[in-house]
């Protein structure tokens, strides 16, 4: 479900385009067979700090009324929730399993009380729910969006395409990053877990990621044959007050003891995003 026909329909793929918002997309997408659930629909992170109603309308009311569709479900489905870094604010700069959730904007608050109902309608044997805080993901495809982190991924994307890029923090900034493709593959792995993997009263994960300065991203660029004099270096306060507030890493000793895995290095990502813009129809724009 989306609010976008998909670009590449695949076959024996059933696609409902329409608002999640909307209770009757909701009963459309979410028939009584349903077994699974992947929750990643969002306002992303900027776009919710400069417009509080519609990023609570979707972050959070949507993430309830979703909830209440699967609670209303004949069998309960598996619950998988993208929650994020963002639910950490005011935190050490290496955080761990057992660190407090301390949020210090809209989307962060948003996600750590998805966390929470997720976590009660599991209690209640409504649904088998597990909440997995995302590191930013690089090198996202396709355009360049409201997200504080956007950057994050076009300061490698559009010069490896041949375009302009703006970088608004500086080249000292650390980050908890992950590629698309290692990701999904952790989200499908935590979809497998069987129920007794999770400790009572514990249905959130911190997954693993790889520490990078925007440095040494700008500097795996170069490696790869990207032009980094297309980056345009223009400082915004308001997005490093955002991504600054967030971990610069994770020591993630639950998702590690659970098989969950990282990329190497900056120049594995760059890597993985080069071989799937190789790939027919990928790079989409």
């Amino acid at each position: 479900m989306d609010q976008l026909e998909p670009e590449r329909p695949l076959e024996g793929v059933g696609y409902v385009r329409g608002d999640i918002c909307d209770a009757d997309v909701l009963e459309q997408a979410i028939g009584d067979d349903t077994a699974s659930v992947f929750h990643l629909a969002a306002v992303v992170s900027g776009q919710a700090e400069a417009d509080f109603d519609l990023g609570m309308r979707v972050n959070l009311d949507a993430t309830r009324a979703l909830l209440e569709r699967c609670r209303k479900l004949p069998r309960p489905p598996r619950f998988i929730f993208a929650s994020s870094v963002a639910a950490f604010g005011a935190a050490p700069r290496i955080v761990d399993d057992d660190t407090p959730v301390r949020p210090l904007n809209s989307y962060g608050v948003a996600k750590v009380i998805g966390e929470y109902l997720v976590g009660e309608y599991a209690r209640r044997g409504w649904i088998d729910g597990r909440s997995f805080r995302l590191p930013t993901i690089v090198i996202r495809p396709g355009a360049p969006n409201r997200a504080a982190s956007s950057f994050a991924s076009s300061i490698l994307r559009e010069p490896l395409q041949g375009r302009k890029a703006i970088c608004p923090v500086a080249g000292d900034l650390a980050i908890w990053i992950q590629s698309p493709r290692t990701v999904i593959a952790n989200l499908i792995a935590g979809h497998e877990l069987p129920p007794e993997a999770w400790e009572e009263g514990l249905r959130v994960l911190n997954l693993p990621g790889l520490t990078v300065t925007v440095s040494q991203m700008v500097a795996g660029l170069e490696r790869a044959g990207g032009d980094t004099g297309l980056i345009s270096w223009e400082a915004d306060a308001a997005i490093e007050a955002i991504v600054g507030a967030w971990p610069r890493g994770m020591k993630t000793a639950r998702a590690d003891q659970l098989g969950f895995r990282s990329d190497r290095d900056i120049d594995a990502i760059i890597r993985v995003f080069q071989e799937d813009e190789s790939q027919p129809g990928g790079g989409q724009k």
